[in-house]
């Protein structure tokens, strides 16, 4: 049975819930305000956990500098690990360097190569990706864990429901990620459960010089957002 106080504390959630609405358009509008202005970036994503003298970091490190040198910018999740390796790439290199920061338990916290006019801060996991998937020209998938899985599958997923615009999407280490890779091949697809166009949506690289090539070939046919 429900008491009094019972429904009491029910009706306090029930406008916490509502007033909430107000705080997520509040970072909605902060986040298209200031990433409309920042011009055609790639995001790069990857593991938080990755120390400086490991092979991705430095692998992602000069992925960085190689999308600036193509004239994009670069978008992190704000970081340590393979984001601060992305914004350290692009700082270096004079580029854009934007880091979309949120607040996770041991191990987020901002990395120093971010634009200072370019760190975000949010508190909502969806308004966050949907900032990566709004203002990014293609995602460049470094190893990781959960989190990056997280954001990978869901960007394949806007695009193969068409509820977004086709970018490349680049997975990078093919020691890490073929493993994957083959399941959803041998797995997913054998299943019926995704078309063999689906596979199209996904480059397996092990190169600075190979993520470029895609971006390029890409952007032969296809205009940049149009946000830009």
């Amino acid at each position: 049975m429900r008491t009094e106080s019972n429904s009491k504390r029910w009706n306090e959630i029930k406008t916490n819930d509502s007033w909430a609405i107000f705080k997520i358009m509040g970072e909605f509008v902060n986040g298209y305000e200031k990433l409309s202005k920042i011009g055609p970036c790639v995001s790069i994503f990857g593991s938080a956990r990755t120390k400086p003298d490991h092979k991705y970091y430095k692998l992602a490190e000069e992925v960085a500098a190689k999308i600036v040198d193509q004239g994009y910018g670069v978008i992190t999740g704000g970081g340590p690990g393979i984001m601060e390796a992305g914004n350290k790439g692009a700082h270096i290199a004079g580029g854009t360097s934007v880091g979309l920061n949120i607040e996770l338990p041991f191990e987020q916290h901002d990395n120093p190569y971010i634009d200072s006019d370019k760190s975000l801060d949010f508190d909502y996991f969806f308004v966050r990706k949907v900032m990566f998937v709004k203002y990014s020209q293609g995602f460049v998938v470094m190893p990781g864990g959960f989190g990056t899985l997280d954001e990978l599958f869901e960007a394949i997923t806007l695009i193969q429901t068409h509820k977004i615009e086709s970018f490349p999407i680049i997975l990078v280490g093919k020691e890490f990620w073929g493993g994957l890779m083959e399941w959803v091949k041998t797995t997913l697809l054998d299943a019926g459960n995704i078309s063999a166009k689906d596979l199209d949506l996904i480059h397996l690289v092990d190169s600075g010089d190979e993520v470029i090539e895609i971006l390029n070939e890409f952007y032969k046919e296809y205009d940049l957002s149009p946000n830009f």
